[in-house]
């Protein structure tokens, strides 16, 4: 029930969702004829554009959660690494599923990395964590999608580990501690998008998992001031509804007692 909430309230909080909004209330009030209203709804949307399209305020948001866990400088020794994690989202279920292969999403780092790391680590599984959570569409989820991407370069079967029912972060976290249970105890390296890393950490170490944060698939960097005019007006409002969404996400996780703070550090 949790997850279908909260799709269906993401529809509308989302910045296009708030434009809908926005526009179904100036056409509402034309017919009040209420000229000041209309102007500062009108005023409220024209800012709101501008601001989401034409700045970088999405990469400002999206910083802080970026910046709050730093990838490690070197992989840690094997004797201290129980194994890799990495959360689903890198793959275009829907493109993959009718083409085949293995189609790299936006978030298609995560995926990248963790090769890296497993090519690094030959010797501890790899954990792949996610179901097919679409709302309105069938596609194939990542894990299953994962198996085809390592095997084709190199990595054996036997060390993958597949959890394939999690529809969302918490389920990553609470699914993925009931497949590890029989295995040796350790910290795991946690690899996941680098703005998704906070309420990642906060949701693993809720159940009890030790983790090293490997944030992957960086969308600023670092160090970014504010700054006016984009090229792809389209991909700052994407950078918007990406931040809102992780923010509000982080204080619904800890306000539902799914991570222990709200900024978990």
């Amino acid at each position: 029930m949790f997850y279908y909430l909260s799709k269906i309230a993401w529809l509308g909080i989302q910045p296009v969702g708030l434009l809908t909004l926005c526009f179904a209330s100036i056409l509402l009030v034309s017919f009040l004829r209420s000229r000041k209203l209309l102007r500062l709804l009108a005023f409220l949307g024209l800012l709101f554009v501008l601001g989401a399209a034409q700045t970088n305020v999405g990469r400002l948001m999206l910083q802080p959660l970026e910046n709050r866990f730093a990838r490690p400088g070197e992989i840690p020794p094997p004797g201290r690494v129980a194994g890799i994690i990495v959360l689903g989202g890198g793959f275009d279920g829907y493109v993959t599923q009718r083409r085949g292969g293995f189609e790299l999403g936006e978030s298609g780092d995560r995926f990248v990395e963790t090769l890296r790391l497993a090519k690094a680590l030959p010797d501890v599984p790899v954990v792949i964590s996610g179901g097919e959570a679409s709302l309105i569409r069938t596609t194939e989820g990542d894990a299953s999608i994962a198996v085809r991407f390592f095997t084709e370069f190199g990595i054996d079967e036997n060390r993958l580990i597949l959890e394939n029912r999690s529809l969302n972060t918490h389920e990553n976290a609470a699914l993925t501690k009931t497949v590890i249970a029989g295995l040796p105890k350790g910290d795991w390296l946690l690899v996941t998008s680098a703005f998704h890393m906070p309420r990642s950490v906060g949701a693993f170490r809720e159940q009890g998992i030790g983790v090293i944060p490997w944030p992957a698939d960086y969308r600023t960097s670092g160090t970014d001031g504010f700054a006016i005019g984009r090229d792809d007006p389209m991909e700052a409002m994407s950078e918007v509804s990406l931040a809102i969404r992780e923010w509000i996400g982080l204080a619904v996780y800890a306000a539902t007692g799914r991570i222990g703070a709200f900024f978990p550090g």
